[in-house]
């Protein structure tokens, strides 16, 4: 008999309905028949015990927040009768749970870029990178000229990153901008980057020159167009011709899959999400960490609620400290601007079926699998550690997925129950969390976990997974780059002058 709900934790008070359902609909479970009071969309929760007002409901095993008013069994739990349970900042108790993963180490490989400091790009391609908004133009059209004259034979694609800022920012933000505009350039997707300034600007230059270390000075370029004596398209194309023939040599060669580095992402969330996409995104992070590989989880708004778990997995109680300061600070970011911290579910999440922040939250972590967390990023930080890591930046998809792409992943994970077309600089791979999407969507969707709950197993359903983020790795488009949807966008908090 084809199953229509799942009761997803067996503490759960509520189940999750994978059809629609009509009042009246009886559902056998836990040896009793629950008949719906209401009709209930597909992805959305269904009541099975009486709840008096103020109880806790209660779904992966964990609180979701509480009943607004009495709730009887068989009732549609939805954001109108569930209110959630969060606040302000907390105090948190360090309570280690070390959970051996027990996945073999398969010793595979992708086709990759080697650079020159030993990073790997999962792509060959020239990016424009404008050190302040003001040059934005100028970029499109050095990329549209070396396109026309290329063809980008040789190479992947040629962009230019143009972003809004870079002057008339202060202290935190003009920072942020800064460290983000460095971490694109030092990525190693890029085989060669043309740094393109005005020169009057507050990211001056050469300080951001400075800012890059020890940079390789055959791939990155620097050409400040108030310094040119007449046409800045020619110097430009100049430039950019050296680091065409220097970037065309690069060849693909086989990598270890510890050398990869993936983010992980989700938007346009569902009912389904924390039931496929996200715990089948959870295997492939806790398989790639036993490759000896490293997978990022960001959006932390959306770790309230869940944030113990997390905590909890960090391999010491230094990383505990760094994420309790990393949860609290972003609950203070909310609170300064007047924000409630536990609002967060947009229309989209609540016609797919998540009520509250903690019905998120819940859902949203179980992309980073069960692997102990072993580094914590600030925004705009590069990767130091292998393993998962933390990094601290919003739920904004856009804003998230370039935070993850600039501390060094080389392609995002995205999972997805409503759809998105976007793409950042970096391969952004959708997986649709229900076959509707799936199908409606193909040519947003790179992979359908809606296949879970078709019949498919998880064991099943990995192995195909993990070789299509490989296939991307080494070379085959996703969707976002075939459409040719490719973007950043850069962390704001402050003033502009």
């Amino acid at each position: 008999m084809e199953q229509t709900f799942i009761k997803i934790n067996p503490a759960d008070s509520v189940v999750v309905c994978l059809q629609p359902k009509k009042k009246g609909d009886e559902i056998e479970i836990d040896g009793k028949t629950v008949t719906l009071n209401q009709d209930t969309p597909a992805g959305h929760k269904v009541l099975i015990v009486d709840a008096p007002k103020g109880t806790d409901i209660i779904k992966y095993g964990y609180p979701i927040g509480h009943a607004k008013e009495d709730l009887k069994m068989g009732d549609w739990v939805n954001e109108n009768n569930l209110k959630t349970n969060l606040s302000g900042t907390l105090e948190y108790t360090y309570a280690p749970v070390n959970e051996k993963l027990n996945i073999a180490n398969e010793k595979r490989t992708f086709k990759g870029y080697v650079r020159k400091n030993g990073e790997v790009g999962v792509r060959n391609e020239i990016w424009i990178v404008p050190t302040v908004g003001c040059v934005n133009g100028i970029a499109e059209r050095l990329v549209h000229n070396l396109i026309a004259e290329t063809h980008c034979e040789g190479i992947d694609a040629i962009h230019a990153w143009h972003h809004n800022y870079g002057c008339s920012q202060l202290s935190g933000d003009h920072e942020n901008t800064r460290k983000v505009l460095r971490d694109i350039v030092l990525h190693p997707n890029a085989g060669a980057v043309l740094v393109l300034s005005l020169g009057c600007e507050n990211n001056q230059p050469d300080q951001f020159m400075e800012m890059l270390g020890d940079y390789d000075k055959d791939r990155i370029k620097l050409l400040v167009t108030q310094q040119v004596d007449g046409d800045e398209i020619e110097a430009g194309m100049e430039i950019l011709r050296s680091l065409y023939k220097k970037a065309k040599e690069d060849k693909r060669e086989d990598v270890s899959v510890s050398k990869l580095r993936v983010g992980l992402k989700c938007g346009g969330s569902d009912g389904f999400s924390g039931i496929t996409a996200n715990p089948l995104v959870g295997e492939f992070s806790d398989w790639l960490v036993a490759q000896g590989g490293t997978s990022v989880l960001t959006e932390v708004p959306e770790m309230f609620g869940a944030e113990t778990i997390l905590m909890n997995r960090c391999e010491t109680r230094d990383l505990f400290d760094q994420t309790v300061l990393m949860i609290n600070n972003f609950k203070n970011y909310f609170l300064s601007h007047g924000e409630p911290v536990g609002e967060n579910p947009s229309p989209g999440n609540k016609a797919g079926g998540i009520s509250t922040l903690e019905d998120k939250a819940l859902g949203c972590t179980q992309k980073c699998g069960r692997a102990p967390v072993s580094g914590v990023l600030e925004y705009g930080d590069r990767l130091k550690e292998t393993g998962l890591n933390l990094l601290s930046a919003p739920g904004n998809d856009l804003v998230a997925a370039t935070a993850l792409a600039s501390a060094g992943c080389q392609i995002v994970l995205f999972t997805t129950g409503r759809g998105t077309p976007f793409g950042t600089f970096i391969p952004t791979m959708k997986i649709a969390t229900n076959p509707s999407l799936a199908a409606r969507k193909s040519n947003w969707i790179d992979f359908s976990a809606g296949q879970l709950i078709e019949g498919r197993t998880m064991k099943e359903l990995v192995p195909e997974f993990i070789d299509k983020v490989l296939a991307v790795a080494s070379g085959e488009k996703s969707r976002n780059e075939e459409n040719g949807y490719s973007e950043i966008s850069i962390f704001k908090n402050g003033v502009t002058l």
